[in-house]
């Protein structure tokens, strides 16, 4: 049945607007002749709902606030809750309860979910008869533990017999619409008979810029900061936010939309029987021709598991084809690393019907973040990066970084889409008085650079102690001058520096603080001081959370268990926060 048109057509509106207005007016009527109310929730009592979020760069959390933002407007009381200041003994007690994690690192928990996750797959984990559940899971497929964490939280919520409501969501990097897919199953299963007419807040305000409509930013200044004659490449880079309205927190990451190599474009282009000129769908909607889609919006860099498999289906190559059949998780992970689209074009071809279906197999190109490095105290209407440029030789081929090549080679003359993303657990003591102590080697220094500017900008009394890393002095020391300086001016109280290939035994950060072991107890056990790590997920975040353990041992005289509650204590207090990839 059509919709009736309750705004006349001569209205100043657009068609848009006009169709939204009548579907306003609409629900209105239909909320009052059905006997709901007029924001559209039902007579009957709101139905509890308890959202539990793991959160670890921010994105869970985002989800989690939209979610109990949206729910509030229906017939329902939800309360939002982290996992790390969740009262466990509740959880049997439950009646709806809504996971949204994400998974890091080696298919970790986020820090934040680590004594929850802990908790629920133990002995000690209560039953869980009569609570209703369902989880969203955030990951990236590029990664082996695909969204482990959300799955292993689904799996023992079964397990300790709570009822699933609706099937658990993985996603992937682009989660906007799994989540809205997922969101929709829920509130579908909770009985959420109607939705509140929509607002004119939620559907024609405009927002500004935002992840869906980045901010083009001029670049102000780009610089390599290592060394003539280091193999290593660590570029800065000043943006220009004059004019977009956006505003951002130290602690916070900018999201840039990075382009393909047009070259490498070319040649797969050149090896395919498409004409460039065609017209494909977008992975955003709409259309674009072949060569601009390929350039802009599809990922023709990344291989994985499922990519093999649906070209393998597409392609006569016996190789892919053994591959696939054996199913073996080492060899596709050897065979997919450093190897990208052009490798399968070239040495496995595949035939597909039109350009079309090509794109079909194609993920879209996501955004990539990268931690600020500056304060807006100190940079108003300027936003920095710290970006470690990545290059490498594989399969007879040069390969680089998609953003941090783009950044550093093509970014002339163009104003890279940007967008912030916000990250609350990654923040600074309220407190000024506080003392901060940061481990950020390599790239990781880059949020603690806009630590440093945050707290001379603030006057903040606490002392700062950096702890940096890289291979050598001479040619890997970012920022030395400016850190110079801010030790020169009082701001940074202590600066323990770990150049790993300088002598011949390897120093690391972790190393570092081993040796200042007593004074680094001082500073967390009575001075209160806040412990932050940035980098290296894998293999620098574990050996200074062991060093951290160590040093309460040795220096605390704890336990091995009591040092291990320490931490915890810590990361509950917001007195250890990690900002690791």
């Amino acid at each position: 049945m059509s919709q009736q048109n309750y705004i006349p057509d001569d209205a100043p509106f657009t068609v848009e607007q006009r169709q939204w207005l009548n579907n306003l007016v609409s629900n209105f009527i239909n909320d009052l002749t059905s006997g709901r109310g007029l924001d559209g929730q039902s007579a009957g009592p709101a139905v509890p709902v308890t959202i539990l979020v793991g959160s670890q760069t921010g994105n869970s959390e985002a989800l989690g606030k939209k979610l109990s933002k949206a729910m509030a407007k229906m017939n329902f009381n939800p309360e939002l809750n982290d996992l790390g200041s969740y009262e466990m003994e509740k959880l049997p007690s439950e009646q709806n309860v809504l996971i949204i994690t994400s998974t890091y690192g080696d298919g970790e928990p986020p820090d934040n979910a680590a004594d929850f996750h802990e908790w629920i797959l133990s002995d000690a984990a209560p039953s869980l008869e009569g609570v209703n559940f369902s989880v969203l899971a955030l990951g990236d497929t590029e990664y082996p533990d695909f969204c482990k964490c959300g799955i292993e939280f689904d799996t023992r919520f079964e397990q300790l017999g709570a009822t699933r409501i609706f099937p658990r969501v993985d996603c992937d990097v682009d989660f906007d619409e799994p989540y809205e897919e997922w969101k929709k199953g829920v509130l579908d299963a909770l009985g959420a008979s109607a939705a509140p007419a929509a607002t004119a807040s939620e559907d024609f305000s405009e927002d500004g810029y935002s992840k869906k409509n980045p901010f083009p930013a001029p670049i102000l200044k780009n610089v390599n900061l290592n060394a003539d004659g280091s193999p290593r490449e660590t570029h800065h880079i000043e943006f220009s936010l004059e004019g977009s309205g956006l505003e951002y927190e130290v602690g916070d990451a900018l999201g840039v939309y990075p382009q393909n190599d047009e070259a490498m474009v070319d040649e797969i282009l050149s090896n395919m029987n498409f004409k460039p000129t065609e017209e494909v769908p977008l992975p955003g909607g709409g259309e674009g021709t072949l060569r601009e889609a390929l350039i802009y919006s599809y990922d023709i860099r990344n291989l994985n598991k499922t990519f093999i498999q649906n070209w393998q289906q597409r392609s006569g190559s016996p190789f892919l084809r053994s591959l696939v059949e054996g199913d073996d998780k080492a060899a596709f992970d050897d065979f997919c690393w450093g190897r990208e689209l052009i490798d399968l074009i070239t040495d496995h071809p595949a035939d597909f019907e039109d350009a079309e279906e090509f794109v079909g197999s194609l993920k879209k190109l996501q955004p990539r973040l990268y931690s600020i490095s500056s304060s807006p105290k100190a940079h108003p209407n300027e936003v920095h990066l710290t970006v470690g440029i990545v290059r490498y030789h594989s399969k007879h081929r040069d390969r680089a970084g998609v953003c941090s090549s783009f950044l550093s080679d093509r970014s002339e003359g163009v104003n890279p889409g940007v967008f912030l993303h916000s990250n609350n657990a990654f923040r600074l003591p309220e407190n000024g008085d506080t003392p901060v102590i940061m481990v950020g080697p390599g790239t990781g220094i880059a949020p603690f650079r806009a630590f440093l500017e945050e707290r001379k900008a603030t006057e903040a009394k606490g002392g700062n102690w950096l702890f940096f890393g890289n291979p050598h002095e001479a040619e890997d020391f970012l920022y030395k001058e400016e850190l110079d300086q801010m030790a020169s001016d009082g701001v940074l109280t202590k600066l323990s520096t770990a150049f790993s290939r300088d002598q011949k035994e390897k120093i690391y950060v972790q190393n570092r603080m081993i040796e200042a072991g007593a004074e680094l107890w001082k500073w967390l056990n009575e001075d209160k001081a806040a412990f932050y790590v940035c980098g290296d997920a894998s293999r620098m975040a574990k050996d200074v959370d062991a060093a951290l353990h160590t040093i309460a041992q040795e220096h605390g005289g704890l336990s091995e268990d009591e040092a291990a509650a320490f931490i915890k204590t810590l990361k509950k207090e917001k007195r250890y926060c990690r900002d690791v990839y």
